[in-house]
């Protein structure tokens, strides 16, 4: 072996494919961790909390009235019918709220959903409780059937005074793969 000769082209593309290799498990596997403790720790990217809130006993603010719109997109290639049954609406710091998205699957086979919730400003995620949300669990849907999918939500009493207006997103992805096994409607 001492005496053997390394073609060059060779060594450097096994140089190559290990490079690769590690820049692809660095990115899959310590890139997303990462960004998510960095969103948390800092505040950014609106993200709430995938679990309900659980509500401690408060005082509502009737003094103050903030607006919370609601936005709702289709991830590409989802092809249900899916928005807010409002677009807006007024509410008072630590009142509980309910509203409804409205959903429709205008394909003949059942399929299953999950949406991802963002807040913006980013900052006023950690003040947007949701004690109940269609985006805690997937959602099934027969085909060719509708649905009102509910959200409560309370906004902490302790939301800086400047912020006046949320924005509460939802993007719903097309999880029927993920789901595994027959798809069961509600």
């Amino acid at each position: 072996m001492l005496g053997m000769k390394v073609n060059p082209v060779a060594a450097t593309v096994g140089k190559l494919a290990v490079a690769a290799v590690c820049m692809f498990a660095f990115v899959f596997v310590v890139m997303v961790p990462l960004y998510n403790v960095l969103c948390d720790a800092l505040g950014i990217n609106g993200k709430t909390n995938s679990e309900a809130y659980r509500s401690v006993e408060a005082a509502v603010d009737e003094s103050r009235e903030i607006t919370i719109q609601f936005i709702a997109t289709n991830n590409e290639g989802m092809p249900w019918d899916f928005g807010p049954s409002v677009s807006a609406m007024k509410v008072n710091p630590g009142a509980v709220n309910d509203t409804v998205f409205l959903a429709h699957n205008p394909l003949t086979k059942a399929m299953v959903a999950q949406a991802i919730p963002s807040v913006s400003p980013s900052r006023a995620a950690e003040y947007f409780h949701k004690t109940e949300c269609f985006c805690f669990n997937r959602q099934p849907l027969d085909g060719e059937s509708s649905a009102e999918m509910p959200l409560q939500f309370i906004v902490d009493t302790d939301l800086p005074r400047d912020i006046r207006t949320i924005t509460l997103s939802y993007t719903i992805f097309d999880v029927t793969d993920m789901a595994g096994g027959p798809v069961a409607a509600r």
